[in-house]
């Protein structure tokens, strides 16, 4: 048998870029020898025959080459590309969302999920369904070789296409050896998550986001992987032979593994035995929550949605919208007459119109909510809404003039058992703590503790398990432990500064020996330490009080100063023998903070990044005047005739006010299209389908993050941000820098690129690669566990910030899922597929030819039936 392709004379120019043609010659080259001339030398050693294919298989690659290049991939890349995805997705949250009020939750329901989302798929395509070609091996490969043989027809000439043999040749090396397999590979959900885990190799992956990952996971056998590698690692770990110090660490590794197996057993223990519930339930009938503060609710972006939601349900959303109103009314007055008083004092001329529309804005305030012709009526005692408009009419409005009546709306929100008493027994507000990240795990044996947790407690959101079984691995209990802060000092690393403070620590045993050594911490790992030690000791953090971070000025001599004495308060408060004797397994911690290592902060960056997000007291929380002026550009009807007078009397000064008063976000009309009928882009109708990377944007956000069913003030309010965001980072050049990153992908650099790729994927140093075995069940459930907690990881805090931690959580957590079953994989790679060709050949039908090509599922014509017998009874 001949084994070596002879040479064939032959114009080899293909692309009309050399850097092209030549790996994509090496590809011709290894697929005639795999795939034909392996068994065609058996049969004849004419080389005609593989020169025809070769020329015709050239010629219909200049063809594809000619028609690319005449093609803008701009659209098809920030538009058709997203789109494509985004509605996939909402595809897959409504399969989703009709089995989630099923009662048997612990089944393996994989084969339902995949039907039902193929029922989805037809109701929104109404004419396609791609669910015989994802899930029939047989039908997969007779559309393949039917949108080949199409293929071959537009780019072949005449006399190639119709000579039956060579076409027959090139449509079955096209079809099965080249578009299946990679078909497979690509919607391979083992392959996907490894290429996610690639994709952010650089990524650290951080404790916190791994124990959410367990926590939330709803497989058994995920769990079951994690387990199972505890078990290897500890099994290693306990047959070292080591001592001195080497000691140490090992027993803190065993601890951790411990900790991780336990979570894991626990975890497992629940699902199997039926009792997993939702969180938000059983936080609500058993769990400790925080109280949030209604003032506080008042200027948190996220705190606001639910209480807004909340107060639109109890019929109240104009009290809680004068309070939002005035509060931007007091700001821009301020800060208008503070103008005034700049030009006064420089001998200026004041704008007369200054002062007027400053009246009108108050008047406007006072008649969409107070006066008579108000609806609805913010409810206050008549007498002062009397005084108030007796004081509008005579004197010029000032920046308090609705200060007493905000006062008693504030007030009657605050008492009244209708509105906060009411909300703080909600399901919102358990909602609300679940997005602020406040929301502890309870108890399955309920909570009998008394009354509900401060706001100052622990923020974190994690398991709440102890490590009392672990205590007998660590330090003697019988040693002493004394410590205090002794010296400060300020580094600088790689051009970080940061403060250094040296602890003086004395050991003594039961013996009468005594060891004393120094070892350094920064704020940053007295913080992960207190962290990690109220997550495991919450009686601790009503005792234990960390003092609190400062963003500026916290280099200075006097502040550092400071920091080191309530630091020093803190060590002694928490060495004292009577902290000790309360809470006897919290030595080992103790003693694992204060031995002379680098101390290992775990979860440090992730609980740093947390506490920083969920405690609105320290740096979260936006001052008043950023609250009220960030909210979205709408008005009530009655407002919108005061901002138009504004404008005609001062348009700049007029837009300024309306601005920054007038953004109070009424009950906004649901969209009339029908979400679960349609495709993505069919909604977008706010007005940015200009700018390509705040659609994009919007786009995938609505559907990650299930924006479109929020209350639409968080909706408007995520645009306005994205789109200050665009701004500060890229300025007004963004659209032709995606442009031009668009250019770059299809540069013939890049494509020439993307064919060595793919041929050193197939064909790794010129042999044809050999199909890897299916990996072990373990090893892709523990890569699964691994891709989650990358992508976790990954999500940055501003991100938490502006959506919410939970929905944040779930959003990426969907997305992930959704890649998990392969059937919809090869759905989205098809369904990429064909927009890349219609984009490819707008001249032909192409969407016509994909209905016919799809025509043979019976749920398509059962549709067709339903719609018909429908259209019918009307």
């Amino acid at each position: 048998m001949k084994l070596e392709l002879k040479p064939i004379k032959i114009d080899r120019r293909l692309t009309g870029s050399s850097f092209i043609d030549e790996p994509l010659q090496q590809v011709i080259q290894f697929a005639l020898r795999d795939y034909i001339q392996y068994w065609y030398y058996t049969l004849s050693e004419d080389e005609s025959f593989l020169s025809e294919i070769r020329q015709t298989l050239q010629n219909a690659l200049v063809q594809f080459s000619t028609r690319s290049k005449e093609v803008d991939w701009q659209p098809y890349f920030t538009t058709r590309l997203v789109d494509d995805f985004a509605t996939h997705l909402r595809v897959f949250r409504k399969a989703q969302d009709r089995l989630g009020d099923r009662e048997d939750k612990q089944r393996d329901m994989t084969e339902e999920l995949v039907a039902s989302f193929f029922e989805a798929e037809v109701e929104m395509e109404r004419k396609i369904c791609r669910d015989v070609v994802c899930t029939s091996h047989k039908d997969e490969e007779g559309f393949l070789r039917d949108l080949c043989e199409l293929l071959l027809y537009l780019l072949l000439p005449p006399g190639d296409f119709h000579n039956k043999n060579m076409r027959y040749f090139l449509r079955e090396v096209l079809a099965r050896g080249v578009l299946l397999p990679l078909i497979n590979q690509l919607s391979d959900p083992d392959y996907i998550n490894q290429f996610v885990i690639w994709m952010i190799r650089d990524s650290s992956c951080n404790y916190e986001a791994f124990m959410n990952i367990l926590k939330l996971t709803d497989k058994p056998a995920e769990l079951e992987a994690v387990k199972d590698k505890v078990l290897e690692e500890l099994q290693y770990l306990r047959s070292l032979d080591t001592a001195g110090d080497d000691i140490n660490v090992i027993k803190n590794q065993i601890n951790s593994l411990l900790f991780v197996k336990k979570v894991c057993e626990t975890r497992i223990q629940r699902l199997q035995s039926g009792k997993e519930v939702d969180a938000l339930k059983l936080a609500a009938n058993f769990g400790k929550l925080c109280i949030i503060p209604l003032d506080h609710i008042l200027i948190h972006n996220i705190a606001l949605q639910f209480f807004m939601d909340f107060m639109q349900l109890a019929g109240a959303q104009a009290e809680l919208f004068f309070w939002l109103t005035v509060e931007g009314y007091r700001v821009t007055a301020q800060q208008q007459l503070e103008v005034m008083q700049s030009w006064q004092k420089d001998g200026k001329k004041q704008p007369s119109t200054t002062k007027g529309l400053l009246k009108a804005a108050a008047l406007g305030v006072y008649e969409q909510y107070l006066s008579d012709k108000a609806s609805p009526r913010v409810q206050v005692d008549e007498a002062s809404v009397i005084k108030l408009g007796e004081a509008l009419q005579k004197d010029d409005p000032t920046p308090d003039i609705f200060d007493e009546i905000q006062r008693k709306v504030y007030d009657m929100m605050l008492r009244d058992e209708r509105y906060y008493p009411s909300f703080k027994q909600s399901p919102l507000y358990v909602r609300m703590l679940a997005e602020l990240d406040m929301l502890k795990e309870p108890s399955y044996r309920g909570s009998d503790d008394g009354d509900g947790e401060s706001f100052n407690g622990s923020p974190t959101g994690s398991i709440n398990l102890s490590l009392d079984d672990l205590a007998n691995s660590c330090q003697d209990e019988t040693m002493q432990l004394h410590a205090f802060i002794s010296d400060t000092g300020v580094c600088n690393d790689h051009g970080k500064t940061y403060a250094l403070y040296a602890i003086t620590v004395f050991r003594r045993t039961q013996d009468g020996n005594e060891d004393c050594w120094k070892t350094y911490r920064r704020y940053s790992d007295f913080h992960d330490f207190h962290m990690r030690i109220t997550e495991q000791f919450e009686n601790l953090t009503s005792i234990l009080k960390l003092p609190g971070k400062k963003t500026f000025n916290n280099m200075d001599r006097d502040f550092l100063e400071k920091r080191k004495k309530d630091l020093n308060a803190y060590l002694q408060l928490l060495l004292n023998p009577e902290m000790v004797k309360a809470c006897p397994t919290l030595i080992p911690y103790v003693y694992d903070f204060l031995e002379n290592k680098i101390y290992s902060k775990g979860k440090g960056d992730f609980a740093r990044k947390m506490d920083t997000f969920v405690n609105p007291f320290r740096s979260s929380m936006r001052n008043v005047s950023n609250a009220v002026k960030a909210f979205p550009d709408s008005l009530a009807e009655g407002m919108t005739k005061v901002s138009d007078n504004m404008g005609r009397m001062s348009e700049r000064l007029g837009q300024d006010i309306k601005q920054s008063i007038f953004k109070v976000p009424p009950l906004l009309p649901k969209s009339d299209i029908d979400p679960d009928h349609c495709r993505v882009s069919a909604q977008l109708d706010d007005n940015v389908d200009d700018n390509i990377p705040l659609r994009v944007m919007l786009l995938l956000m609505d559907e990650v993050f299930d924006l479109k069913e929020k209350n639409q003030w968080l909706r408007r309010n995520i645009k306005n941000l994205l789109q200050q965001l665009i701004r500060a980072t890229y300025g007004d050049t963004i659209n032709r820098k995606i442009v031009d990153h668009v250019d770059y992908m299809t540069s013939p650099e890049q494509v020439a690129d993307y064919v060595k790729k793919f041929r050193d994927s197939y064909w790794p140093n010129g042999i044809l690669a050999e199909s890897l075995p299916r990996r072990d069940k373990n090893i892709r459930m523990r890569t699964r566990v691994a891709a989650k907690t990358n992508l976790l990881g990954i999500m940055p805090d501003e991100l938490k910030h502006i959506i919410g931690a939970d929905t944040t959580r779930k959003g990426i957590l969907r997305v992930f899922d959704m890649f998990q079953h392969q059937p919809m994989n090869r759905r989205l790679v098809y369904v990429f597929l064909e927009g890349f060709l219609e984009t490819m050949f707008p001249q032909y039908k192409f969407p016509e030819l994909f209905v016919k090509l799809h025509s043979r599922s019976p749920r398509t014509h059962r549709y067709s039936q339903k719609l018909k017998s429908s259209s019918l009874k009307r």
